[in-house]
């Protein structure tokens, strides 16, 4: 049976307990702040006016992106792949989803907003690290923010060191890419050695 409608969806699950309901929060508590803090880690999820969605994934020191108050966080944007998938999908409308992960810890922290765009001084002075300041920064305010429960980490064994995969069970990146693309750049040795210049 094709699932068309809420109340077809809805008749084949339990709904939800009052906990999973009363979780979320319109603004960052104590225990949101602190999970930004120790994150390294954030996917953010946006789209374009047109409905085209994009999910991409960011990366820093742990406290990378930065919390300026109860409603607003900070993403500075670091190189890429120059594509801007991201940020010309905020630009065309800019609702956000945005998923925390710290490396060992199941649960992850979810938060949905208005993200927008910036190189306001004050804002790229905050987002600074030691090796780089940002070309620009997401500023997100935020609207939802949940613990996520660990089932789908205790499930994949995400963080299990027996889950991990030899990487030389698949092809490099360069080579994928240079299969479906016919392009062929650098060797992987290259390619390594200079993302280690662009972090």
């Amino acid at each position: 049976m094709h699932i068309d409608s809420v109340d077809q969806l809805r008749a084949l699950y339990q709904g939800p307990k009052e906990r999973a309901l009363k979780k979320e929060l319109p603004t960052l508590d104590i225990h949101c702040r602190q999970y930004i803090a120790l994150s390294p880690f954030v996917v953010v999820a946006s789209g374009d006016a047109a409905g085209q969605l994009d999910a991409s994934p960011r990366g820093g020191l742990p406290g990378f992106v930065k919390v300026l108050d109860e409603r607003t966080v900070l993403i500075p944007d670091s190189p890429g792949n120059n594509r801007l998938d991201t940020l010309e999908n905020i630009l065309g409308a800019n609702e956000v989803g945005l998923l925390f992960l710290i490396p060992g810890v199941d649960e992850t922290l979810r938060l949905n907003g208005v993200a927008s765009l910036h190189t306001d001084e004050e804002y790229l002075d905050v987002c600074t690290s030691e090796t780089r300041r940002p070309k620009l920064v997401i500023k997100v305010t935020v609207r939802q923010a949940y613990l996520h429960c660990a089932k789908a980490f205790m499930r994949s064994r995400l963080w299990d060191q027996a889950s991990q995969i030899d990487r030389h069970s698949m092809p490099t990146m360069n080579e994928m890419i240079g299969s479906q693309t016919g392009i062929h750049s650098e060797s992987q040795e290259e390619t390594l050695k200079r993302y280690l210049t662009e972090l």
